[in-house]
Order: C-alpha cells, then structure tokens, then sequence
C-alpha cells in the first residue's frame, strides 16, 4: 500500500510479499452489508473511466499487533497503518521526497533546521483539523524514554522542536543529520485524543484514527481488519470505497482462497508465480507484477548464546549453507544471495563487500580451529562435551522461510551440526520469542530502507524488548560508522561510511544473509489504474479503480 517512511517499514517482512488470512470465503449475502454486484467481468465495456465504489480483499498472513505506528514494529500493522496514517513526507513513485501533510519544507544552508509548512484543511477522522500541535505531540511521543517504540533514533537527533504557528513547525538538530527530512514520514498522531493518555493503553491501540485515505471499520483478531475510505481526504476521496485484510496464516489456503475469487490480492510463492498461475484461466482474471523486492531474508544468531559467540564459528555457518541451491530450489531462481545489509542493485551495496561462499570442507576446519574437533555417536560436533545442536525458530505460513530452513538443516549435518525447525504462529513468534529474545537463531526478513541508516538494527543500544537489535549485536565502530554516515549530506563521504560498515559486518556475520527474492504480487484484473514503478505498485493505491461494469460489491455508508 502507501509508501511513506524513510524506512519501507523495518519489519519482520514477510519477503514473499505473502499477506493472507484464514477467515471463510467474504461472497456474503444480498442481506449483509456488502453484498455482490450484478455486473459480469466480460460484458461489453461501455465506459470504464475511473469510478467511485467496490472493495478490495487483501490476504495476510499475519495480523496486525497494534495500530499506532510509533508502538508498531511488524509489517502486518505496518500494512494497515500505512492506510489510517499520514506523514509530513512520503516517496514518490521515482522514490523522491514529496510532501505529504507537508506542503513544503525549507532546509538551512548549515543543514541544521528543518522547517515545514502544513497543508490547511487536512481533517482527522473524527473531523478535528490537523494542525502543529499534532506534530508536536507526536515528536514529543517519540522521544519519551517511556514509549517503547523501536523508531526513536531519528527523532532524537532533534535538539529542538518548535511551533512557529498553527501551520509552521521546525526541527533543530545540533549537526546534520542525512536521514532527518525522511525520519519525518513517520505517521502523525491525533494530539485531541492522545495528550495526556498512556498511549501504551489507548484505545486508539484497536480502534485508530488518522488522517490517511482510510479510516478504521473493525478489527477481528485472527480474521480480518477492515477500513473504508475517507471521503474528505485532503488529497481527494479514494475510488475503492473499502480494503478488507482477510488473515490467512498459511500460503496454500490463501491461495485457495484466490482461486475461489474470495480474496483479490495477495503475494506468490515462487512456484505458485511459475507454474500454478500460468494458465489461462489466471491471465484472464488477474495481473501479475515482478519486481526485485525491497528486502532480504536472513538467519539470525543470538549472540547472548555460547555456541554463536565466536566469529569463525559464525563465519563457518555461512560457508557450510549453500545459499545458491536455496534461491534455485526453494525461490525458482527467483532472487538472488546477497552478502549485506543493502539490496545488491542499488548505490549503497558494497560490491567489494567479503563473500564466504559455500565450501563445507573449509567450514569443517574453521569449526576445528574453534574447538569444535570431536563428534558424538551421532556424528555431532562436541567441544567441552557439549553437542552442537540449536533450534531455527521462523514464523508459520511462509513455505519459503520453511523449505529454506530444511536446506540449512540438511546443510549442516554435513558439517556436523543438528539442526531442528521450529514454526511458530506469527502473534506468538514476535511477543514470547523474538521480543523476550527467547531463541537460539531465527529465520526472519527485513525490509530494506530508502535511505541507507540502519541504526535501529545494528546499534548497540537498541537492544531492549521490541526493539530491533534482538540479537544482541555489539559493534562501538559500527555505532561509530552508522552515526558518522546518518550525519552527512554527502552521497560520496556517505558511502565510505556505510561500505566500511558493510565490512565489519560481513567479518562479524551476526547474520547469515542468505537472499533478496523478487516480489511477486498478484491483482484481479478488474483493478485498473495500477502503474509500476520503482518503488513498487501501491505508491498509488488511491488511484485504483474498478470500472462500474466490473464492480463486485456494494458498500452500504
């Protein structure tokens, strides 16, 4: 949907782009409240100009945890959020800074303020005019030490926020500080309904309400979020009139579901883009779209375990998965492996950046040097008589992640070490393991930001329960590196920082970084208005369309 942070949501991406749900078909009954239309796919068009009406039905995999976005840290929220919310700025298709509640921003020659002009007549939900004092309170929410946000990095480089007027505000930062005009794509907050509350306990937490396209219908843990468009949106009412996320948990259900015509779009598996939809029956009611994806999926070690510890054991790991014969078998050839933290064809990517390619003979004798020299009866690793065993934990609905996690289990036993897969349901995955740090490694995805910061993952100091650093990386040169590159302007002085980062990394291998798989995103055809681009297809969404002869449902206001 809306693209409109500085980061594409740092989340647990599920880099399938798989959303989905486990809710009964929505074909409901002409007595409910959205009910079929009568229009045939393939009666004559007669004028299919844009027009007001239907709705779309999209699956998730996961639902959402929380909707407020400063609490929010998954991308199952993130989807919804990015609907209900607004920020001062987003990016455009050609992944340009735009304003958004902002109608424009002037920048001080020393880069050291920030000032933005507020578009007028922007209305909350409720009908309660935007103004700077929203902005302020959602600055000041950011950088209280009691909200436990993972995005309050950018915000507390401002050394200074002050309200000019009811439409005027201005950030002062002590230095420059590169990712500051984007860190402003954050959703803005209702200060009306907010001031003064615990926001940890608001009921805005399940019943949100932003200034975005769309406001907030109803939440049905498990089942389905629904939201319906904004008709005074201060960039013009959305044409679809409803968004339906149906959560469906597992990717051969969802699949089901969109074969049945239940649900209108969702994200492929490799093999479902490859083969199960190249018929002709799917060329006649959907559109498929491919795009190398904004994201990598990774296994994770926890640092705090005595196993993971040492480098070489970590750097051994890499070299005994073969990473290539995951994107081949599991993804189709659909992706490529990546070494780094950075999407591998954009500017930021470190081509020289240290590779360790598969080579299990050499990952044997690393292990060796690391005092892993014995085995057991069962030809595990032993050092201090303790086997080398753990645990892979992922989240349940995504096969990728799943068959991925098989390979590495295979993979390693090779070199002697016992490997067991653990899926767990996604709610339950973040709150009792990834939060509390209860693992041992983790088969995960992030999303990969537009600007190329990326402290909220790596710094030392965000290590605390819902932040990002949960597995414990501990790097001061890399503090140092990540600080040095956010506070400077220039692309060039940038990239040395941020390529010397990538070379610590590689040597530290927190991370086994395993792919980037292309998004697969598949749409019924009746949606027209959809236009690619590089930064993807929903830069526009409030631009989608269904012409009126193929309008499927009848939203009752």
């Amino acid at each position: 949907m809306p693209l409109k942070k500085s980061l594409i949501l740092l989340t647990m991406t599920l880099l399938a782009l798989a959303q989905g749900c486990n809710e009964q078909s929505t074909q409901t009954s002409p007595s409910s409240e959205v009910t079929p239309a009568v229009a045939s796919r393939n009666s004559a068009a007669v004028d299919d100009k844009p027009a007001y009406g239907d709705m779309l039905i999209n699956g998730s995999i996961g639902d959402a945890s929380v909707l407020l976005p400063v609490l929010a840290s998954d991308s199952s929220s993130g989807e919804i959020n990015g609907l209900i919310y607004n920020g001062l700025v987003k990016y455009d298709k050609d992944i340009n800074l735009v304003g958004e509640l902002a109608e424009k921003w002037d920048v001080s020659e020393d880069k050291l303020k920030i000032r933005f002009f507020l578009k007028k007549g922007v209305k909350w939900h409720d009908g309660k005019p935007f103004t700077a004092k929203d902005v302020e309170y959602t600055y000041k929410i950011y950088v209280d030490p009691k909200t436990p946000t993972a995005y309050s990095t950018d915000f507390l480089k401002v050394t200074e926020f002050k309200v000019l007027d009811d439409y005027t505000v201005e950030a002062v930062y002590d230095k420059p500080y590169a990712p500051a005009l984007g860190s402003w794509g954050q959703g803005m907050l209702p200060s009306h309904l907010l001031e003064g509350e615990d926001i940890t306990k608001s009921p805005l937490k399940r019943h949100p309400i932003g200034t975005g396209p769309y406001k907030f219908k109803d939440w049905v843990t498990g089942e389905k979020i629904t939201v319906d468009s904004f008709h005074d949106y201060f960039e013009g009412r959305p044409y679809i009139d409803r968004v339906m996320t149906r959560i469906i948990p597992d990717l051969a259900t969802m699949f089901l579901e969109l074969k049945a015509l239940s649900i209108d779009q969702m994200g492929l598996t490799p093999l479902q883009y490859v083969r199960q939809t190249n018929t002709k029956w799917f060329k006649d009611n959907f559109n498929k779209y491919k795009y190398l994806g904004f994201g990598y999926s990774y296994l994770g070690y926890n640092l705090q375990d005595w196993k993971f510890k040492d480098k070489r054991v970590r750097q051994a790991l890499t070299m005994a998965i073969d990473r290539e014969s995951i994107v081949q078998g599991v993804l189709l050839g659909l992706g490529a492996v990546t070494d780094s933290p950075y999407k591998p064809d954009t500017y930021w990517y470190d081509q020289n950046v240290k590779k360790f390619p598969y080579d299990p003979e050499k990952a044997k004798q690393m292990l060796a040097e690391a005092g892993w020299k014995e085995t057991n009866d069962e030809g595990v690793l032993l050092k201090d008589g303790k086997p080398f065993e753990f645990t892979i934990i992922t989240n349940h609905g995504n096969d990728i992640r799943k068959n991925a996690a098989i390979i590495i289990q295979r993979d390693l036993k090779k070199v002697g070490i016992k490997v067991h897969i653990r899926v767990i349901e996604w709610a339950a995955f973040l709150k009792n393991f990834i939060n509390k740090r209860n693992f041992e490694a983790c088969l995960l995805g992030w999303g990969i930001g537009i600007d190329p910061s990326q402290i909220d993952i790596w710094n030392s100091k965000k290590t605390g329960e819902s932040e990002l650093n949960f597995i414990n990386y501990q790097n001061p040169e890399v503090d140092r590196l990540l600080d040095l590159g956010a506070s400077t302007y220039d692309r060039q002085e940038r990239k040395k920082y941020y390529d010397k980062f990538q070379e610590i990394i590689a040597e530290d291998q927190p991370y086994t970084f395993l792919f980037v798989q292309y998004a697969l995103p598949i749409i019924n055809s009746r949606f027209h208005g959809i236009e690619p681009a590089p930064v993807g297809i929903g830069y526009n969404f409030t631009k989608w369309y269904v012409p009126k002869r193929l309008q499927k449902y009848t939203i009752q206001p």
